[in-house]
């Protein structure tokens, strides 16, 4: 309602004005005197001012000045009432800026269009501001609710509507499920790539919403992002949207004409077994990712999970001291030539002699260290690996070759080769003994990046294989663009090859592809002659594994350098 105020000491003339402008609606004040009528101005910053001129003590022109020099009154429309109608007392009030000036007695039709004019000027000059203001709320609320990167949904929005899923769920007996994806390796990828970060999260964002159908989805942090599945009757059907989708988000991303392959890792729970409220959920489906294997791969939420998260978090504790405190060591394993029977070399296997579980393997540490944990024990490992070879290599008869694994995370910082190069001049070590390892995952990640940074280390001097190969998703036009030295079976498919037909012609076609690219191919894992035999009759060059020792310390494969042994693997029984 419109709120004028009448500052009027002529109860004459002030009560029948009170009386018409009420009968229009108007929510009005009345002020006997020009101090009070400032006063209630201040208060109520009325939408117009009607004001006698002649008062006593304060008159008009005083009030209108008062109000004019008060941030708050300064643009109220503001009326002259007077019975004078001297050309100069109108002047005067119009200089103190008086909007208009009306003389008594004022006729009511004089009286109401004045007022209609004083408001619709005011409201065309206010206008736009409030039109605005409510633009810019509108914004607020929108940004409250949508991440403005991606334009989806937030983490707020996909709560809610979990919430209102959940609600649903409980009458029709359904399950809902929650996916977070987790796109890790964006940061590292673009920092080494020369992407833009928002680029590669919009790309992820688009073929989310291509694979979502019309499911609800939404980006919940940085590189994680979310679907509900609210319409699910089964666990089996919670399994196959999530592998469908999965399939979608894991093809290569296309980014200025380079194709990029994202890792990724998702975690699945449902409602009513893994959670009763949207908040329980996401947890479950964030410890979830840490079980999730790197690469392409779901993890359906258990309950035994959570006390292994907590075990988690303790071991990152107890690692990080074991760091400080020199308790990680490295092992050596032989690798032998299946033709001479010559050890040619040996991984350095990294190990952390924990005080209650006694030996911990490379994985589990991976595992449970974060990005800079990773490339700390990356680092000391290969600068401790080098200076122990520079030592080999002044007591061996023959070099040997030392491969060093190294993490994706190491691989997909920035300075990895400035840090290689470092490292070996500081150990004085020749870069044709290091061969660096690197999974068939890590280097398909950024393929193109992969080919700058390995053509780089080639460059000065350093060898390269690539591990675990096998079980991946290589492209033959990628690997060829390498500059390899080795390939490395994967062990799993070693210790079945013999008793599965696809695994061992997987293993002879592996060894064919070495020998087309001129690569050599080692087999990782060989516990039995007989794997020996296959291997050394399909043209495997050398082999690593239990059959011919476990990792030596490396005082102890010094010892076995010294002897010049040959290993027993001609006709093998």
């Amino acid at each position: 309602m419109t709120q004028i105020l009448v500052i009027e000491d002529d109860v004459v003339v002030c009560t029948p004005m009170l009386k018409l402008l009420r009968a229009e609606a108007f929510d009005v004040l009345i002020a006997n005197d020009g101090s009070t009528g400032v006063q209630l101005a201040q208060i109520y910053e009325p939408d117009l001012i009607i004001c006698d001129i002649m008062m006593p003590e304060f008159d008009g022109y005083e009030v209108l000045q008062a109000l004019r020099n008060h941030p708050a009154t300064a643009a109220i429309p503001f009326i002259f009432l007077s019975a004078k109608a001297d050309h100069i007392d109108l002047r005067q009030g119009m200089e103190l800026g008086a909007d208009d000036y009306l003389t008594k007695p004022v006729k009511r039709a004089e009286l109401l269009a004045a007022i209609a004019a004083r408001l619709a000027k005011r409201a065309a000059l206010t206008q736009p501001y409030i039109d605005e203001m409510k633009r810019a709320a509108q914004t607020l609320g929108q940004m409250a609710y949508v991440d403005p990167l991606t334009n989806l949904p937030n983490r707020i929005s996909f709560h809610a509507q979990c919430q209102k899923a959940i609600r649903q769920a409980q009458q029709a007996q359904q399950l809902v499920a929650v996916l977070r994806f987790n796109f890790q390796a964006i940061g590292t990828i673009s920092m080494t790539s020369g992407f833009d970060d928002d680029r590669l999260l919009q790309a992820v964002a688009e073929r989310l919403k291509q694979a979502a159908a019309n499911y609800p989805i939404a980006r919940l942090a940085a590189n994680d992002f979310g679907m509900l599945l609210d319409d699910i009757t089964s666990e089996q059907a919670i399994v196959d949207v999530t592998q469908r989708v999965l399939a979608t988000l894991a093809a290569p991303y296309l980014i200025d004409g380079q194709s990029v392959q994202l890792p990724l890792r998702v975690g699945v729970a449902f409602y009513p077994d893994h959670g009763t409220s949207p908040g329980e959920l996401l947890s479950r489906t964030e410890t979830a990712l840490h079980d999730a294997a790197h690469g392409t791969q779901y993890q359906l939420y258990t309950p035994a999970m959570a006390a292994l998260a907590t075990e988690r978090q303790l071991m990152q504790c107890q690692l990080s001291v074991a760091i400080s405190r020199g308790e990680l060591q490295i092992q050596y394993q032989p690798q032998v030539n299946l033709i001479t029977g010559r050890m040619i070399g040996a991984e350095a296997v990294l190990l952390w002699h924990h005080a209650d579980r006694g030996l911990v393997n490379p994985r589990a540490l991976i595992a449970v260290a974060d990005d800079e944990l990773v490339c700390t024990i990356n680092q000391w490992t290969l600068e401790t690996a080098c200076k122990q070879a520079k030592v080999w290599q002044s007591v061996a008869s023959l070099p040997i070759r030392l491969a060093v694994p190294v993490f994706a995370r190491q691989f997909q910082q920035e300075n990895v080769v400035a840090t290689v190069a470092h490292i070996l001049q500081q150990a004085e070590l020749d870069p044709e003994i290091l061969m660096l390892e690197l999974t068939e995952t890590c280097a398909m990640a950024a393929v193109d990046t992969a080919v700058v940074k390995l053509t780089a280390l080639k460059a000065i001097g350093v060898q390269l294989a690539i591990a675990e190969f096998g079980t991946g998703f290589s492209s033959l036009n990628y690997l060829k663009r390498f500059p390899l030295s080795l390939l490395k079976i994967d062990p799993s498919l070693i210790q079945s090859m013999l008793t599965d037909t696809n695994d061992a012609a997987i293993v002879k076609t592996i060894i064919a592809i070495g020998q087309s690219l001129q690569l050599k191919v080692m087999a990782e894992g060989v516990a039995t002659a007989a794997q020996v035999n296959f291997l050394r009759q399909s043209g495997c060059y050398a082999t690593q594994g239990a059959l011919f020792g476990a990792p030596l310390s490396a005082t102890d494969l010094q010892a076995l350098l010294l002897t010049d042994r040959h290993f027993e693997v001609n006709g093998m029984s």
